[in-house]
């Protein structure tokens, strides 16, 4: 079974860091991108940062560009979201999420959610002013 087990969060000042861990069984980071969003109040689900391990690629949302990492393990077992400079308006609870790449390509990216086969559970994130 695939699992995808997010954690890490927690509350953190204005301007501080934070690195939130998911934790990756059952696929191979070769055959997915893997990406984190974040959901508001609203339950809306926005791309933070995506990795794509076969290509080399990363991709990051603008609001947090310069800001927060994504990288994976030496193992492919875990996904990290280091985030730094951290402000209010980064609270949400934030999620892992798996797509399987077809063809070499894939369609989610940071804007299209609903294209991700596997999540993991949310982890809290908040920043206090």
């Amino acid at each position: 079974d695939v699992q995808l087990q997010a954690s890490g969060g927690g509350l953190v000042q204005a301007g501080g860091s934070l690195s939130l861990s998911c934790a990756i069984s059952g696929l191979s980071v070769n055959d997915y991108v893997i990406a984190w969003f974040r959901q508001g109040p609203r339950k809306e689900r926005r791309g933070v940062a995506v990795i794509d391990v076969r290509h080399g690629t990363t991709d990051y949302a603008d609001s947090v560009k310069g800001r927060f990492t994504i990288s994976v393990d030496y193992a492919g077992t875990t996904v990290s979201l280091h985030m730094r400079a951290l402000n209010p308006g980064d609270t949400a609870v934030y999620l892992c999420a798996a797509e399987l790449i077809k063809g070499d390509k894939t369609t989610g990216g940071l804007k299209y959610p609903q294209e991700y086969d596997y999540w993991g559970q949310g982890t809290q994130v908040t920043v206090s002013s």
